[in-house]
């Protein structure tokens, strides 16, 4: 597979991944031949970049945290929940638990597989992407933070309802004026009355905003008033947002350019030990990837190395047809070699 731009892809061409809508139904399932109809379908719901099918990387695989199941499953508990806060109807707390067990059953079964976050995103299930990838990456950083079980699940279900304020605009104006009715202050009031959830899940949604240097919202508070779980919640909401269209322009960033700005933030608005765990579980430059090497060679990404996020394994292919010759790039042993920039 290869993970292209929307813009490149043509008729005819093989879809690589599954594309899920909001509620978790399958859109357009992996193997599909595409259409014209079906690739304008795909960029007028909001598409940018998408798996295709290659022949010169078949064996290319992203390696999934999350099974196809539990993503689906979380994604349908997502909907019902929001639909039901905004709808001002009660939502169950134990299907929200039930689907977290799930998710941390599948992380711990995977601890050792570097994140690649190359879901199909479009204008409906972005906000549900969205909060399935900053709790699976918060889950991931605070497991390697040391977490026991009990407090990674608080740490996981306030990662997946922290914007969950957002989902009730008849809300707003009904906690005051000001700094009380941003969407943080919405979420601790909705989280705090849920007795079944740890007081640490309201306050995980009402603090993930702030920054180290108290320029945050909805307090201003500064380090070492913030908990441990919104600073890990802080750093996966801003990647996210980042790759999902926060860049500028609202282009989405690629991987490396959002890593790279976080870093930027280190000390200063964002924590450092968590950005240091953080760069430890997320792919920079995710399988299929079409890369240019400080050589001036093209090829694409074939494998990860665990530890090493930014020194894959590139294959680069010459020639045509008949005449093609192949060659693997290892970049943990190539140490003078780097990738020079990613060919979107």
């Amino acid at each position: 597979m290869r993970f292209m731009s929307v813009e490149d892809i043509e008729p005819g061409q093989y879809l690589g991944k599954t594309v899920y809508s909001s509620n978790g139904t399958v859109l357009l399932s992996a193997g599909i031949q595409l259409t014209v109809y079906m690739i304008t379908t795909l960029k007028r719901i909001g598409v940018t970049m998408i798996y295709i099918k290659d022949p010169n990387f078949e064996d290319i695989e992203t390696e999934e945290v999350l099974s196809e199941s539990t993503k689906s499953a979380v994604f349908k508990e997502m909907s019902h929940t929001l639909e039901a806060v905004r709808s001002g109807k009660d939502w169950s707390t134990k299907k929200v638990s039930v689907s977290v067990d799930a998710l941390l059953e599948d992380i711990l079964n995977h601890r050792g597989v570097l994140l690649q976050l190359t879901d199909i995103r479009t204008a409906d299930n972005n906000d549900y992407i969205h909060a399935v990838n900053v709790c699976l990456m918060s889950s991931m950083i605070g497991l390697n933070m040391g977490l026991n079980y009990s407090q990674l699940k608080d740490l996981a279900i306030g990662a997946l309802l922290h914007d969950i304020g957002k989902a009730n605009p008849l809300a707003e104006g009904a906690f005051g004026s000001g700094m009380e009715d941003h969407h943080t202050w919405r979420g601790f009031e909705v989280l705090k009355n849920k007795r079944e959830f740890s007081l640490l899940i309201a306050h995980t949604a009402l603090q993930h905003h702030e920054c180290l240097d108290g320029s945050g919202l909805p307090r201003g508070l500064e380090s070492d008033d913030i908990h441990l779980f919104p600073k890990i919640v802080a750093v996966a909401n801003r990647y996210d947002n980042l790759i999902g269209g926060g860049g500028s322009n609202g282009r989405p960033m690629l991987p490396h350019e959002a890593c790279e700005q976080l870093m930027a933030y280190s000390e200063k608005e964002l924590d450092h030990e968590v950005l240091v765990e953080f760069t430890r579980i997320v792919s920079v430059y995710p399988n299929g990837t079409s890369v240019r090497l400080s050589t001036k060679e093209t090829g694409v990404v074939v494998r990860q190395h665990r530890g090493l996020p930014g020194r894959p394994v590139v294959r680069v292919i010459f020639g045509s047809g008949e005449d093609i010759e192949v060659k693997e790039v290892d970049l943990a042993v190539e140490t003078t070699t780097f990738i020079e920039a990613v060919l979107a």
